[in-house]
């Protein structure tokens, strides 16, 4: 089967505003430009895959349900804008967690690339040809741990030339839109 480029996403920060242990389906607003540029990136034949880190489930602020919830709401606002997400992958757990199940040094958290390399598995992604675009160091150092190449989102205010560069990082972006530009320009 022929590998297939993909765009994986963090959830918070890049498609949605981050909200703090988000755990309601009410609290999801999208960003703006976000569903266009996933809608050009789908053009240019990428898969879409969201990869988030959720430690509010072992920290105990919310269960998987509620999460199951929110994504279930999340692709519903992105079809109402005629965008499809292919699957979405989250990691549940963080070491200083309460919840015992939770409570483990896991290889799928943000900046490890589990969650990266199970979506390449299940979809036949061919890494060094896909993004990971995202909004946190972390976000950069699990696409280069996967060996993607890492766009960042400066979306929070953040004037990037005052900021520290991060070494993890191809490309710093605004936006979606200007990700799937770039992606288009440079022919990433």
């Amino acid at each position: 089967m022929k590998k297939r480029k993909a765009v994986f996403l963090d959830r918070d920060g890049t498609i949605v505003v981050h909200e703090p242990y988000l755990s309601s389906p009410d609290q999801l607003k999208l960003l703006p430009n976000a569903t266009r540029g996933i809608r050009r990136f789908k053009e240019y034949g990428y898969l879409i895959i969201v990869v988030t880190n959720q430690s509010g489930i072992a920290r105990g602020f919310f269960g998987e349900k509620h999460l199951m919830l929110i994504h279930k709401k999340l692709q519903s606002m992105l079809q109402n804008e005629g965008v499809e997400i292919d699957d979405i992958y989250y990691c549940p757990h963080h070491t200083e967690g309460v919840v015992e199940q939770y409570k483990i040094d896991c290889n799928c958290r943000k900046p490890k690339p589990g969650m990266l390399l199970d979506a390449a598995r299940k979809h036949h992604i061919d890494l060094p040809h896909s993004l990971m675009i995202g909004d946190s160091e972390t976000d950069m150092m699990a696409g280069k741990n996967a060996g993607c190449r890492c766009v960042l989102i400066r979306n929070n205010g953040v004037d990037e030339t005052s900021a520290a560069p991060m070494t993890d990082t191809d490309y710093i972006v605004k936006d979606l839109l200007e990700a799937a530009r770039l992606c288009y320009i440079k022919n990433v």
